[in-house]
């Protein structure tokens, strides 16, 4: 494969070649937990055991690597702890610029766990400059962010991010699970550290849960190989296998994925139930222009807001044939979830609120069945 080959190719072949021992033109499984020594501390092709390397794994590194534009790709058993691995290159006293607007989990990570271990953070709403930049201090060693956000969709400007890090001497890490390589590629934008939760876009089947963390800096992968060794929170070589088969089809899925969000995001806005319909493809939002900029596409992640509260948003998700009442996202079958009860739970409700997690509020993972099917579908819930 060519260096310069294009998004789709590398999806299929890169950090892959047909096997040498018998031709399989998938990587193997390499159902392993160590290898043979051809004398002690004599590694055959680098592997000695599998929390350290696996060729299954090494072959997935390589891939998303490539997709996202970088040139090291280091996986871990869940997007949680791809986080949890960059947390650990930061020392007590240290302190993060966060998103006001992060999934439950990276929310809960940082206040339950990191905070009482000395590691400080401060949640600012990163689409303002003054209030971005105003959450820097002395002690300011990480930036990180979601763009779009989850659950309201905010997208932050990458660029600015970066510009920001880099003046106060900071990492800037990006969360691309929403958007994927496919749509955007933070590493080009200036960020250090790309983050995925692969069972996510990647995965797209609901089948795997898993992480990975990209970057260019041969410093940085050094590091986060490792706290990946060290800690061990490390990817089996089945969950490798099946995410391998995910990425081989990722541009294809996302291109319906995010046709069919367009379709649906316009039916919402015009929906006589539905008091908001946010999703960055619509001219209505506010940051479609830099949508436009950032991004290939728009994706597949709708939030709305219904009329009638709490009531009315537990009814649709009750009234739903198609989609399914389900946390996580990204796969090949619309879910549909309540982030203020499921999500976003551990989130106060008031710093919710204040975000625009209202109780009315519903995010739709818009998956890449017949879009007529799932109009039809939100019509009659909403109804």
């Amino acid at each position: 494969m060519k260096e310069n080959s294009k998004f789709g190719t590398r999806a299929i072949h890169a950090g892959q070649s047909p096997d040498s021992a018998t031709g399989a033109i998938m990587t193997p499984v390499y159902q392993t937990s160590t290898y043979a020594q051809s004398s002690p501390g004599k590694f055959i092709k680098n592997y000695d055991y599998s929390r350290s390397a696996n060729p299954t794994r090494t072959a997935l590194e390589a891939n998303i690597a490539s997709l996202e534009g970088g040139s090291y790709g280091i996986a871990f058993s869940s997007g949680c702890a791809a986080l949890d691995a960059t947390l650990h290159l930061l020392s007590a006293g240290d302190h993060v610029v966060l998103g006001d607007d992060v999934y439950g989990g990276t929310f809960r990570l940082f206040e339950m766990v990191y905070k009482q271990l000395g590691i400080n953070y401060t949640m600012v709403d990163m689409t303002d400059r003054a209030s971005f930049e105003a959450g820097f201090n002395k002690q300011t060693k990480l930036v990180w962010l979601e763009t779009p956000t989850n659950p309201m969709l905010k997208l932050i400007d990458i660029g600015l991010a970066s510009e920001l890090a880099k003046k106060h001497g900071a990492l800037l890490a990006v969360d691309n699970t929403f958007a994927t390589p496919y749509l955007q590629t933070p590493l080009a934008l200036g960020a250090d550290i790309v983050s995925h939760s692969s069972t996510k876009y990647i995965g797209g089947h609901s089948d795997v849960v898993g992480g990975v963390l990209v970057t260019n800096s041969s410093e940085l992968a050094d590091k986060l190989h490792y706290i990946q060794n060290a800690v061990g929170a490390v990817p089996a070589p089945w969950d490798c296998f099946l995410l391998l088969r995910s990425t081989k089809t990722l541009h294809v899925r996302m291109k319906q994925h995010c046709e069919n969000a367009r379709q649906i995001a316009s039916f919402l806005e015009g929906h006589s139930e539905v008091e908001k319909a946010i999703y960055p493809g619509l001219e209505s939002f506010p940051q479609h222009g830099l949508a436009k900029e950032q991004m290939k596409d728009f994706g597949g992640m709708i939030s709305m807001i219904v009329r009638g509260g709490l009531p009315k948003a537990k009814s649709v998700l009750e009234k739903v044939k198609i989609f399914s009442c389900a946390e996580s996202l990204g796969g090949v079958e619309s879910l549909i979830e309540h982030p203020a009860i499921m999500t976003h739970a551990t989130i106060p409700k008031a710093q919710r609120e204040a975000l625009g997690i209202a109780d009315g509020l519903i995010r739709l993972s818009v998956g890449i069945e017949d879009v007529d099917d799932l109009i039809q579908d939100l019509s009659q819930a909403l109804a």
